[in-house]
């Protein structure tokens, strides 16, 4: 008779977030990656990047092949505690600044910064020109 595998809280796997201590969190289940940490494809950054959060998002998101899925399966130690999972962050966008359907005053000033300097010069380029002694 097979044993009821372990339930883990969010708080114990969120603390193993280091390169020699790394779990990860993907659909529900709890997996010690360590022995992978090196042969990883990505890295062990990769991996480092998804502890301390459920990544399911992130590991289906790169697109595993099965074989990679089968390799999960002696890294499984266990189920984590749904209830102990904080509830994902909703996106807020940021702040953006009201829509101005009259952009004259933007224009005028783009156009004046760059005829300014040009008109400056053209004045140098003249004066030069006419208080040259030859």
């Amino acid at each position: 008779m097979a044993s009821e595998p372990k339930v883990h809280t969010f708080e114990e796997v969120a603390v193993h977030n280091k390169t020699k201590d790394c779990w990860l969190i993907i659909s529900g289940k709890v997996y010690d990656v360590i022995p992978f940490m090196e042969d990883h494809p990505g890295g062990d950054e990769v991996l480092l990047s998804a502890t301390g959060k459920d990544a399911t998002n992130d590991f289906e998101d790169v697109g595993h092949s099965d074989s990679a899925r089968e390799m999960m399966e002696k890294y499984y130690i266990g189920e984590i505690d749904s209830k102990t999972v904080p509830a994902k962050r909703t996106y807020i966008p940021p702040q953006q600044a009201p829509y101005n359907p009259d952009k004259t005053p933007e224009f005028v000033i783009k156009i004046l910064q760059f005829l300014v300097p040009l008109l400056i010069l053209d004045l140098a380029i003249v004066v030069r020109h006419y208080t040259k002694k030859e």
